[in-house]
Protein backbone atom coordinates (compact mmCIF):
# COMPACT_ATOMS: atom_id res chain seq x y z
CA UNK A 1 0.00 0.00 0.00
CA UNK A 2 1.30 3.21 -0.75
CA UNK A 3 2.24 5.74 1.97
CA UNK A 4 -0.04 8.48 0.71
CA UNK A 5 -3.25 6.13 0.73
CA UNK A 6 -1.80 4.87 4.29
CA UNK A 7 -1.70 8.43 5.73
CA UNK A 8 -5.41 9.39 3.95
CA UNK A 9 -6.86 6.68 6.00
CA UNK A 10 -5.44 7.59 9.12
CA UNK A 11 -6.79 11.14 8.76
CA UNK A 12 -10.31 9.98 7.52
CA UNK A 13 -10.39 7.66 11.03
CA UNK A 14 -9.10 10.74 13.05
CA UNK A 15 -11.82 12.41 12.20
CA UNK A 16 -14.18 9.85 12.79
CA UNK A 17 -13.06 9.83 16.05
CA UNK A 18 -13.23 13.26 16.68
CA UNK A 19 -16.51 13.88 15.43
CA UNK A 20 -17.70 11.07 17.57
CA UNK A 21 -16.15 12.80 20.76
CA UNK A 22 -18.10 15.59 19.68
CA UNK A 23 -21.09 14.16 19.75
CA UNK A 24 -20.76 12.20 22.55
CA UNK A 25 -19.88 15.39 24.48
CA UNK A 26 -23.09 17.17 22.86
CA UNK A 27 -25.23 15.15 24.08
CA UNK A 28 -23.72 14.13 27.63
CA UNK A 29 -24.11 18.00 27.90
CA UNK A 30 -27.86 17.73 26.70
CA UNK A 31 -28.32 15.19 29.43
CA UNK A 32 -26.71 16.73 32.15
CA UNK A 33 -28.85 19.69 31.56
CA UNK A 34 -32.02 17.51 31.17
CA UNK A 35 -30.80 15.67 34.12
CA UNK A 36 -30.21 19.29 36.29
CA UNK A 37 -33.69 20.55 34.86
CA UNK A 38 -35.26 17.39 36.00
CA UNK A 39 -34.18 17.92 39.46
CA UNK A 40 -35.50 21.56 40.10
CA UNK A 41 -39.53 22.64 41.20
CA UNK A 42 -41.30 25.27 40.89
CA UNK A 43 -42.51 26.45 44.96
CA UNK A 44 -45.81 26.02 45.32
CA UNK A 45 -47.77 27.93 47.46
CA UNK A 46 -47.82 26.58 51.04
CA UNK A 47 -49.49 29.68 53.23
CA UNK A 48 -52.55 28.78 54.09
CA UNK A 49 -52.22 24.86 54.50
CA UNK A 50 -51.98 22.49 57.14
CA UNK A 51 -48.90 21.23 58.15
CA UNK A 52 -49.61 17.93 56.96
CA UNK A 53 -51.13 18.91 53.60
CA UNK A 54 -48.13 20.59 52.53
CA UNK A 55 -45.83 17.70 53.79
CA UNK A 56 -47.62 15.97 51.73
CA UNK A 57 -47.34 18.08 48.56
CA UNK A 58 -43.62 18.69 49.08
CA UNK A 59 -43.06 15.13 50.07
CA UNK A 60 -44.48 14.24 46.68
CA UNK A 61 -42.51 16.91 44.90
CA UNK A 62 -39.38 15.72 46.54
CA UNK A 63 -38.66 18.22 49.19
CA UNK A 64 -38.96 18.30 53.29
CA UNK A 65 -40.86 20.25 55.30
CA UNK A 66 -39.02 21.93 58.47
CA UNK A 67 -41.65 23.48 61.10
CA UNK A 68 -40.02 26.61 63.32
CA UNK A 69 -40.95 26.40 66.29
CA UNK A 70 -42.34 29.79 67.38
CA UNK A 71 -46.08 30.60 66.12
CA UNK A 72 -46.55 33.76 64.61
CA UNK A 73 -49.91 35.81 65.47
CA UNK A 74 -51.97 36.51 62.21
CA UNK A 75 -55.30 38.69 61.80
CA UNK A 76 -56.32 36.86 58.58
CA UNK A 77 -54.68 33.04 58.62
CA UNK A 78 -56.46 30.95 60.79
CA UNK A 79 -54.90 28.58 63.80
CA UNK A 80 -52.50 25.90 62.77
CA UNK A 81 -52.11 26.94 59.49
CA UNK A 82 -48.85 27.67 57.60
CA UNK A 83 -48.36 31.82 57.41
CA UNK A 84 -44.60 32.34 55.67
CA UNK A 85 -42.81 30.16 53.87
CA UNK A 86 -38.69 30.64 53.01
CA UNK A 87 -38.99 29.89 49.38
CA UNK A 88 -41.89 32.25 47.78
CA UNK A 89 -44.15 30.11 45.14
CA UNK A 90 -42.81 30.72 41.72
CA UNK A 91 -39.22 30.21 42.95
CA UNK A 92 -37.54 27.56 40.99
CA UNK A 93 -35.23 24.63 43.44
CA UNK A 94 -33.64 21.56 43.21
CA UNK A 95 -35.06 18.95 44.62
CA UNK A 96 -34.05 17.49 48.10
CA UNK A 97 -34.05 20.44 49.99
CA UNK A 98 -35.50 20.92 52.68
CA UNK A 99 -38.28 24.36 53.04
CA UNK A 100 -38.99 26.39 56.15
CA UNK A 101 -42.45 27.27 57.21
CA UNK A 102 -43.75 28.97 60.07
CA UNK A 103 -47.47 28.28 61.38
CA UNK A 104 -50.20 30.82 62.75
CA UNK A 105 -51.34 31.37 65.69
CA UNK A 106 -54.49 33.23 64.80
CA UNK A 107 -55.60 36.26 65.66
CA UNK A 108 -53.31 38.46 68.24
CA UNK A 109 -55.34 38.16 71.58
CA UNK A 110 -55.18 39.68 75.10
CA UNK A 111 -57.07 39.19 78.50
CA UNK A 112 -60.28 41.29 78.51
CA UNK A 113 -60.67 43.66 81.05
CA UNK A 114 -63.80 44.39 83.61
CA UNK A 115 -65.36 46.64 81.36
CA UNK A 116 -68.88 46.73 83.48
CA UNK A 117 -69.72 49.85 85.78
CA UNK A 118 -67.46 52.03 83.70
CA UNK A 119 -68.10 55.27 81.60
CA UNK A 120 -68.00 54.43 78.07
CA UNK A 121 -65.15 57.03 77.60
CA UNK A 122 -62.82 54.87 80.62
CA UNK A 123 -64.11 51.83 78.62
CA UNK A 124 -62.41 53.05 75.16
CA UNK A 125 -59.73 54.40 76.93
CA UNK A 126 -58.60 50.98 78.77
CA UNK A 127 -59.66 48.91 75.42
CA UNK A 128 -57.24 51.12 73.74
CA UNK A 129 -54.30 50.54 75.79
CA UNK A 130 -54.90 46.86 76.73
CA UNK A 131 -54.63 46.34 72.69
CA UNK A 132 -58.37 45.51 72.07
CA UNK A 133 -60.45 46.61 69.34
CA UNK A 134 -64.25 47.62 69.63
CA UNK A 135 -66.21 45.17 67.74
CA UNK A 136 -69.57 47.40 67.75
CA UNK A 137 -71.25 49.17 70.59
CA UNK A 138 -75.35 48.19 71.39
CA UNK A 139 -77.35 51.12 72.96
CA UNK A 140 -80.42 51.63 75.09
CA UNK A 141 -82.13 53.90 77.24
CA UNK A 142 -83.02 53.34 80.86
CA UNK A 143 -83.04 55.10 84.27
CA UNK A 144 -82.12 52.56 86.20
CA UNK A 145 -78.36 52.70 85.47
CA UNK A 146 -76.18 56.08 84.50
CA UNK A 147 -76.06 57.80 81.57
CA UNK A 148 -72.89 56.60 78.72
CA UNK A 149 -72.47 53.75 81.24
CA UNK A 150 -70.91 49.94 80.57
CA UNK A 151 -74.01 47.94 81.06
CA UNK A 152 -72.71 44.43 79.46
CA UNK A 153 -69.53 43.06 78.02
CA UNK A 154 -69.05 40.20 75.17
CA UNK A 155 -66.40 38.19 75.67
CA UNK A 156 -66.33 38.34 79.80
CA UNK A 157 -63.91 39.66 81.25
CA UNK A 158 -60.08 37.45 81.91
CA UNK A 159 -61.28 35.77 78.47
CA UNK A 160 -58.61 35.82 75.41
CA UNK A 161 -59.81 37.42 72.40
CA UNK A 162 -59.19 40.05 69.54
CA UNK A 163 -62.14 42.27 70.32
CA UNK A 164 -64.97 42.99 72.84
CA UNK A 165 -68.61 44.28 71.90
CA UNK A 166 -70.14 47.07 74.69
CA UNK A 167 -73.64 47.51 75.92
CA UNK A 168 -74.12 51.15 76.56
CA UNK A 169 -76.81 52.51 78.72
CA UNK A 170 -77.85 56.22 76.96
CA UNK A 171 -79.88 57.14 80.00
CA UNK A 172 -83.37 58.63 79.86
CA UNK A 173 -84.87 60.97 77.19
CA UNK A 174 -85.44 64.20 79.38
CA UNK A 175 -88.87 65.12 78.43
CA UNK A 176 -89.09 69.11 77.44
CA UNK A 177 -91.13 71.94 77.83
CA UNK A 178 -91.55 75.09 75.40
CA UNK A 179 -90.23 78.29 78.16
CA UNK A 180 -93.69 80.52 78.79
CA UNK A 181 -92.94 84.07 78.30
CA UNK A 182 -93.63 85.41 81.87
CA UNK A 183 -92.57 89.16 81.66
CA UNK A 184 -95.23 90.92 82.79
CA UNK A 185 -96.44 88.53 85.44
CA UNK A 186 -95.85 88.51 88.97
CA UNK A 187 -92.56 86.78 89.61
CA UNK A 188 -93.31 85.11 92.73
CA UNK A 189 -96.48 83.25 91.13
CA UNK A 190 -94.36 82.51 87.77
CA UNK A 191 -91.67 81.41 90.12
CA UNK A 192 -93.68 79.13 92.08
CA UNK A 193 -95.39 77.47 88.88
CA UNK A 194 -92.13 76.66 87.38
CA UNK A 195 -91.12 74.90 90.60
CA UNK A 196 -93.81 72.44 90.37
CA UNK A 197 -92.55 71.35 86.77
CA UNK A 198 -89.22 70.45 88.92
CA UNK A 199 -87.12 73.99 87.38
CA UNK A 200 -84.70 75.68 89.26
CA UNK A 201 -86.03 79.25 89.52
CA UNK A 202 -83.45 82.05 90.80
CA UNK A 203 -84.23 85.46 91.19
CA UNK A 204 -81.65 87.44 90.08
CA UNK A 205 -81.97 90.56 90.47
CA UNK A 206 -84.30 93.68 90.71
CA UNK A 207 -84.71 97.31 88.73
CA UNK A 208 -86.54 100.02 89.57
CA UNK A 209 -89.17 100.16 86.16
CA UNK A 210 -90.97 103.70 86.68
CA UNK A 211 -95.00 102.43 86.08
CA UNK A 212 -94.31 99.31 86.26
CA UNK A 213 -95.52 97.29 90.03
CA UNK A 214 -93.04 96.42 92.57
CA UNK A 215 -91.96 92.15 92.03
CA UNK A 216 -93.13 92.01 88.36
CA UNK A 217 -90.95 89.66 85.78
CA UNK A 218 -88.81 92.40 83.54
CA UNK A 219 -86.63 89.71 81.79
CA UNK A 220 -86.15 86.18 82.04
CA UNK A 221 -83.69 83.64 80.78
CA UNK A 222 -84.18 81.35 78.93
CA UNK A 223 -86.50 83.66 76.62
CA UNK A 224 -89.80 82.49 76.29
CA UNK A 225 -90.35 79.56 73.55
CA UNK A 226 -86.94 78.25 74.07
CA UNK A 227 -87.07 73.90 74.67
CA UNK A 228 -86.24 73.84 78.08
CA UNK A 229 -85.92 70.47 80.44
CA UNK A 230 -86.83 69.43 83.80
CA UNK A 231 -84.39 71.05 86.51
CA UNK A 232 -82.70 73.64 84.23
CA UNK A 233 -81.81 76.74 85.77
CA UNK A 234 -84.25 79.57 85.14
CA UNK A 235 -83.32 83.31 86.30
CA UNK A 236 -86.17 85.77 86.36
CA UNK A 237 -85.40 89.57 87.23
CA UNK A 238 -88.26 91.43 88.79
CA UNK A 239 -88.95 95.41 88.95
CA UNK A 240 -88.94 96.85 92.59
Amino acid sequence: MRFGTRVWGLGKLLVLIGALGATFLLFFGISMRVAVRAREVEMPQLVGQTVNDATQTMAALGFGVRVEENSRPDERIPTGRIMQQDLQPGVVARRGRTIRVWVSSGPRTTIVPPLVGQTERTARIRIEQDGLEIQSVSEFRSADYGADTIIAQDPPPASRAPQVSLLVNRGQTATTYVMPDVIGMDAARAADALRRHGFRVTIVGSQPYPGVPSGTVVRQQPDGGFQVAAGEPISLEVSR
